[in-house]
This record gives C-alpha cells, sequence and structure tokens, in this order.
C-alpha cells in the first residue's frame, strides 16, 4: 500500500510557509517605495509589519546611547514611536476628512513604508557621525536627509495621489510633507552622546 502523503494543513507538520509569505510582500512593498511609482500594490495589499520594523529600527537608531546616565534614552524611543503612529493617524484622518478614497489602515501603511528612506538617511547619519565632527561632516548629512526626504514625500505621493479629489490633492500633501519634515528634523539634529 502507498502511503498517504501529509497535506500543506497537518497540524503535525511546522511551515515557514506563512512567515516567508509574509517577508516576501514586506520585502515587495520595500522594493515599490525604493522604487516609487503610481500603483494601487502598496494600497491593495496593506499590512502594517513593514512600517512596525521601520518604525521600531528608526526609533532604536535615535536613541542617545547612555546607559549609565540618568536619562537612559527610554522616553525617547516613545516620543520616536508616538511621534510617528500620531502623525501617520493625523495624516490618515486629513485625508479621509477631505473626501479621500482610502482606508485607514491603506493610508498608515503607505506613510509607514515611506519612511523606509528616512531610516536609510539615519543609518548614514549614524555612520557618518563616527568620523570627526565638522561642517562638512554636518553638510554630507543635511545632503542625505534632504534627498531621502524628498524620496519619502515623492513615494507617499506617488501612492496617495489618486485616492483625493483633485482640487484637495494640494490639502492632502501638505501634512505629508511636515510630517515626513519633522522626522527629517530629528534625524538631522541627532547627535550621540
Amino acid at each position: 500500500m502507498a502511503e498517504a502523503a501529509e497535506s500543506p494543513g497537518d497540524p503535525g507538520t511546522a511551515s515557514p510557509r506563512p512567515l516567508m509569505r509574509d517577508l516576501k510582500a514586506v520585502g515587495k512593498k520595500f522594493m515599490h517605495v525604493l522604487y516609487p511609482r503610481r500603483s494601487n500594490t502598496l494600497l491593495r495589499d496593506w499590512d502594517l509589519w513593514g512600517p512596525l520594523i521601520l518604525c521600531v529600527t528608526l526609533a532604536l537608531m535615535l536613541q542617545k546611547g547612555s546607559v549609565d546616565n540618568e536619562k537612559d534614552g527610554g522616553p525617547q524611543f516613545a516620543e520616536v514611536f508616538v511621534i510617528v503612529w500620531f502623525g501617520a493617524v493625523t495624516i490618515t484622518l486629513n485625508s479621509k476628512l477631505l473626501g479621500g478614497n482610502i482606508s485607514f489602515f491603506q493610508s498608515l501603511c503607505v506613510l509607514g513604508y515611506c519612511i523606509l528612506p528616512l531610516t536609510v538617511a539615519m543609518l548614514i547619519c549614524r555612520l557618518v557621525l563616527l568620523a570627526e565632527a565638522g561642517p562638512v561632516n554636518f553638510m554630507v548629512r543635511l545632503f542625505v536627509v534632504i534627498v531621502m526626504f524628498a524620496w519619502s514625500v515623492v513615494a507617499s505621493t506617488a501612492f496617495l495621489a489618486d485616492s483625493q479629489p483633485p482640487n484637495r490633492k494640494v490639502l492632502a500633501v501638505y501634512p505629508v510633507f511636515l510630517f515626513y519634515f519633522i522626522i527629517s528634523w530629528m534625524i538631522l539634529t541627532f547627535t550621540p552622546e
């Protein structure tokens, strides 16, 4: 007699397929942000894994790193986390109030994934800060932050542009600009202790 083959749904078999599927989906969304074009893929298949990963990574990199000091950087992590999520929620509510046809979680997904360039900027700035401080150091960081800020704004507006009424697109893009500007300012003014 031939043995019955185990089906993928058997409780006795552990399959990494759902995890790999999610990781591939997050990777594809990162690629959409790195090469922004008008597409509804990020909107159609929304998730909050990528935004959570990026937010936590950015918040950890913005830590001062002073463990033995009285201010150990604990509130800074919470501040970054709250600024990112409160800002994304505010922009989403603004979009809905302007008559946008995008769901709450779709907007959070797009805004969160578009923090990727700013997270890369923070990584580059941390590496540049390892060198001696000076005007050249600041100019390099300023250039990197400006480029990545523009990339984040362009990427997010590429995904969110079609969801707004034509006569209200500027009103919807302005808060996005401010949101990424605040995050960029936190990155640019970061100095390790």
